[in-house]
């Protein structure tokens, strides 16, 4: 995932220096924010979504849940590529807490060195498998704030795992989430808060548990940052983005 505005990473202060990184980006989407749609309208919206694909998956591989917390824990200011090429041999030879251990913090550095803050991710690595072998006998624990509680684990990073591990309809905010829900209406808001209490708010019921996958990887690919593909949108005449391109 690229650098997103609820950086899980552990090592910014959550109250001071996530939000100074954030701010710019907050204050590009602010200016496009439409007001909330309606309950028909989002309903279409992600009925097309559906059709187009209807078990969309997320990009970040993985071979359990406890790789999952890894990988999207190591994903805060990095690309979901750039996390599968560091883990895919990292995850050969640790797959699990007490594996993650033995290979040591010299190890799981050499490994993910080509991650931005590689250095202070292995460390939150270790301290997590630690802590997942003394407290919960090596098991991923499967509820928000027991997720939260390991060490480089925010409320991004433990939604993006209820989602996708246990199937909860959680919904983890990130960049491309806070943009097209201020662009399109489906999900207006001035934080990441008010995004994901406007996604769960409107968006229906049927379309809860993908609702983070659809909107993600249309904020990746289609409504990006700087030249939104309008022209090839699947929802061009339902968003009330109104600088939309040819």
């Amino acid at each position: 995932m690229q650098c997103n505005l609820t950086c899980t990473c552990g090592i910014c202060d959550p109250n001071i220096a996530q939000l100074a990184l954030a701010a710019p980006v907050m204050a590009l989407h602010m200016k496009a924010m439409a007001k909330q749609l309606d309950y028909h309208t989002i309903r279409d919206i992600f009925a097309r979504f559906q059709a187009v694909a209807p078990e969309p998956k997320g990009e970040l591989e993985h071979v359990n849940v406890y790789t999952l917390v890894v990988a999207v824990a190591l994903s805060a200011q990095a690309t979901d590529a750039g996390v599968n090429k560091a883990t895919r041999g990292l995850f050969a030879v640790a797959d699990t807490p007490q594996k993650m251990l033995a290979l040591g913090l010299d190890g799981v550095t050499d490994h993910i060195k080509t991650i931005g803050l590689f250095r202070q991710k292995a460390k939150n690595i270790m301290k997590m498998s630690q802590i997942l072998v003394d407290d919960f006998g090596g098991e991923v624990p499967n509820s928000r704030a027991a997720l939260q509680s390991l060490p480089g684990v925010g409320r991004k990073t433990a939604n993006v795992v209820l989602n996708m591990w246990w199937g909860q309809p959680a919904q983890a905010v990130d960049t491309h989430i806070f943009r097209f829900g201020n662009r399109s209406g489906v999900a207006p808001g001035k934080d990441v808060d008010q995004v994901e209490r406007a996604i769960e708010d409107h968006i229906p019921a049927d379309f809860q548990l993908h609702a983070h996958h659809w909107m993600i990887l249309h904020g990746r690919y289609v409504c990006v940052a700087r030249k939104p593909k309008c022209g090839v949108c699947l929802i061009r005449d339902l968003c009330l983005f109104e600088e939309k391109n040819l």
